[in-house]
């Protein structure tokens, strides 16, 4: 009996010491290159019609025909039709869209990373449209089931300067570490990925296999190592605060704004400049595209001051 006992004791110690180390392993937070001090912004805001009124017509075109996206798509042949949609529908409108696959596909162009591995093939992806992105400052990174309005995304980045270390989107916190959210879109400037790229090589701070009890999902692994560089998530919002890279889709949003805020759904749903909405079936994201793009009514004029001109060569709507 007291053998038992003794048995049943250990168990409680050892029990008690993993639940420690979890506990442990699940607040840890990197050193990083950087002090944090060093980060200057955390709520990125698009500029305001206000801001946007004190440029001068060249500077406003200076600037616009500086904000060019390359869209870093990571695809799978099992998702074949979302990823036949995002190349018919959104990723028209990014200066530069390329598919990444696990694997190659008869039916689609990308490029094949042969690799398994989630985090491993993103990586590898993140150095490829790095090393080949020629005047491009700015790599939007989305799954294919995520719906993008590219041209929202450049007006928030209009007066972003991408030599300094941008990583946003939606963000997130998982104990002390803050990432931004895959599934509504990354945002990275050409700093930040040069810098990510380069500790790349450094398994100590970047391992390309997670040595976790536990494997990390992608957007943490992501932000654990942009960490170690002196780069931070960031949460893109319109000049209201409101939150321009969604999670969910609009349908979803509206629901839940119908119960929290009744006297004004569309007020309480999203930002008018939404960049991002995840969640949708490729139908919805097609009827999306209709509604973003096609839809207007005549006669009425929206008084945009910036206009931003389609890839040359694109056949986008």
């Amino acid at each position: 009996m007291l053998a038992e006992g003794g048995s049943f004791m250990k168990g409680m110690l050892m029990g008690s010491l993993f639940c420690l180390v979890l506990s442990l392993l699940g607040s840890f937070s990197p050193r990083t290159e950087r002090r944090t001090e060093d980060h200057h912004h955390h709520h990125i805001k698009a500029p305001s019609k206000d801001e946007l009124g004190h440029l001068g017509d060249s500077q406003m075109q200076t600037l616009t025909n500086q904000v060019r996206v390359s869209c870093v798509i990571m695809v799978q042949p099992k998702i074949l039709t979302f990823w036949a949609t995002a190349l018919d529908t959104w990723s028209k409108h990014c200066d530069k869209a390329v598919f990444y696959t696990s694997e190659s596909s008869k039916a689609l162009e990308a490029v094949d990373l042969a690799e398994e591995d989630e985090w491993a093939r993103l990586r590898k992806a993140l150095k490829h449209a790095y090393e080949h992105a020629g005047d491009l400052r700015w790599f939007f990174i989305a799954r294919p089931t995520t719906f993008a309005i590219i041209e929202n995304l450049k007006y928030l980045l209009l007066t972003k300067d991408p030599s300094e270390p941008f990583y946003l989107g939606k963000s997130m916190k998982s104990g002390e570490l803050e990432y931004v959210a895959y599934d509504s879109g990354i945002v990275l400037s050409h700093e930040a990925l040069r810098r990510l790229v380069n500790i790349f090589p450094d398994d100590d701070k970047c391992p390309e296999r997670g040595r976790a009890l536990w494997k990390l999902d992608e957007d943490k692994q992501l932000a654990v190592c942009l960490k170690y560089t002196g780069v931070f998530a960031e949460n893109g919002e319109d000049a209201h605060g409101k939150g321009l890279f969604n999670s969910k889709n609009v349908e979803s949003l509206i629901t839940e704004s119908m119960k929290s805020n009744p006297t004004n759904v569309v007020e309480g749903c999203c930002s008018d400049m939404a960049v991002t909405f995840n969640g949708m079936s490729p139908n919805q994201m097609q009827v999306m595209m209709y509604g973003v793009y096609r839809l207007r009514p005549y006669g009425h004029d929206f008084h945009d001051i910036l206009k931003f001109d389609p890839p040359e060569g694109s056949d986008n709507d």
